[in-house]
């Protein structure tokens, strides 16, 4: 770089990609090359931002919207600031469906840290996230049908919108003022306002997109491929063909959900519910069990010790449905545990079970057959629990009749810079 600017070439533009994801946000730096985009640096805090509900009860899921901001301020600020004064384009992406609500022009306040300004929330609700559960099937039932091709579900921004206006109003209409205006992806929704961590004031801020297709955006290049993804939730993902036009009416009781895409296109989608979110429910019952006994063991010692155990067991008769989060298609649905022999009662051979059943419920909403018709041809798998969990990746590849391939660059941060890359 520095022989560049002796040069007299001038020096690189970068775009920074955000993802506001779950559990965690992340901020990558995307610099041009002749062969296209490398990341130059990212990096990733976890949130820790999840808070109860009083008012929803246990079935609500909230994040605390300043825990989730602080984590961003600290990404950003263990970037590089020379290459983060060289920032021309922001893409952002966050978790999809959920709702926070804020006063106007009282959203965030600007102070100062060690790296210059930063903003904070100032008057802003909970987030309520995609998770959330406060919307029961009766409750969904009596609202409006939406005027699209996706069934309404809990966890929805406008199904929790309805349930406030109900729970604390008699009659009120829906505050369409509320809804933020949709624009094409990669259209500029405005410029920084002064300069932040280093990044130049009048940086370009792209709209905001969807961390799903914005993470299948940073990998998916060939129609013939079919995306896995496999971290707080689980998706499977195939490209539909060009000119694709979604059914004019919702299917609630579709498995499958047709998501837009860039260029027009459409993505099939098998969105379920559980996925490293129930190994994490599965550690954390054993160490309460653990904690009960008057033992004391790390979550995370227990989670390499279950996955060990499964290794040493190549199969298990046990059946195992997973589904202790419900699905959107069947929200009412639960877990169950089938087919129980006493040779199968190991720890290894039960975790063995979840993790073949997370893939099963997966493969269950998206059948092989469908990949097969589709024209699928190998399966890019990624996700913070499919990377660290050798036994999902052998039970993925046991599975599905098509090469798996790991280590692609799937990244929801990446892909909403790869977005403002191709359209500055």
């Amino acid at each position: 770089m520095a022989g560049s600017e002796a040069a007299g070439r001038p020096a690189p533009a970068y775009v920074l990609g955000i993802d506001l994801g779950t559990t965690s946000v992340k901020a990558a730096l995307l610099v041009g090359a002749e062969r296209g985009q490398s990341v130059a640096e990212s990096c990733s805090r976890e949130t820790r931002a999840h808070t109860g509900s009083l008012e929803a009860g246990p079935q609500g899921m909230e994040q605390n919207v300043q825990t989730i901001m602080r984590a961003l301020n600290e990404c950003l600020a263990a970037l590089p600031q020379q290459q983060l004064q060289r920032v021309s384009h922001i893409g952002i992406s966050g978790q999809m469906h959920g709702i926070v609500f804020w006063r106007k022009e009282k959203g965030c306040k600007w102070t100062e840290c060690g790296t210059g300004p930063a903003f904070e929330p100032e008057e802003v609700s909970h987030l309520v996230t995609w998770q959330d559960g406060r919307c029961s099937p009766t409750f969904l039932s009596s609202l409006p049908v939406p005027q699209s091709h996706v069934s309404l579900a809990t966890g929805f921004g406008c199904a929790t919108v309805y349930w406030y206006l109900k729970k604390r109003l008699k009659k009120s209409g829906f505050p369409v003022h509320l809804l933020p205006e949709v624009g094409d992806p990669g259209s500029i929704a405005g410029r920084t306002i002064c300069a932040w961590h280093g990044i130049p004031k009048g940086a370009k801020v792209g709209i905001a997109l969807g961390d799903f297709q914005c993470s299948v955006y940073s990998c998916l290049t060939e129609r013939t491929d079919a995306v896995l993804n496999i971290s707080t939730a689980a998706q499977l993902t195939i490209s539909m063909p060009p000119g694709f036009q979604p059914p004019e009416t919702p299917d609630a009781s579709s498995a499958v959900t047709y998501f837009p895409y860039f260029n027009g296109d459409y993505l099939a989608v098998a969105a379920s519910l559980n996925g490293g979110n129930v190994l994490a429910t599965f550690v954390n019952m054993v160490t309460r069990w653990i904690e009960e006994l008057g033992l004391q063991i790390q979550e995370s010692a227990i989670y390499t010790k279950i996955i060990k155990a499964a290794l040493a067991q190549n199969d298990s008769q046990l059946s195992v449905h997973p589904t202790i989060f419900g699905e959107r298609h069947v929200p009412e649905q639960l877990a169950s545990v089938t087919n129980i022999a006493v040779s199968d009662l190991s720890l290894g051979h039960v975790t063995r079970a979840l993790c073949r059943g997370i893939i099963e419920n997966l493969c269950s909403m998206l059948p092989v057959q469908r990949l097969l018709e589709t024209g699928v041809r190998r399966i890019l798998g990624s996700g913070s629990a499919l990377a660290r969990n050798k036994v999902l990746r052998q039970e993925v590849e046991r599975i599905f009749p098509f090469p798996v391939v790991y280590g692609k660059d799937i990244d929801a941060a990446v892909g909403a810079a790869m977005v403002m890359f191709h359209r500055k």
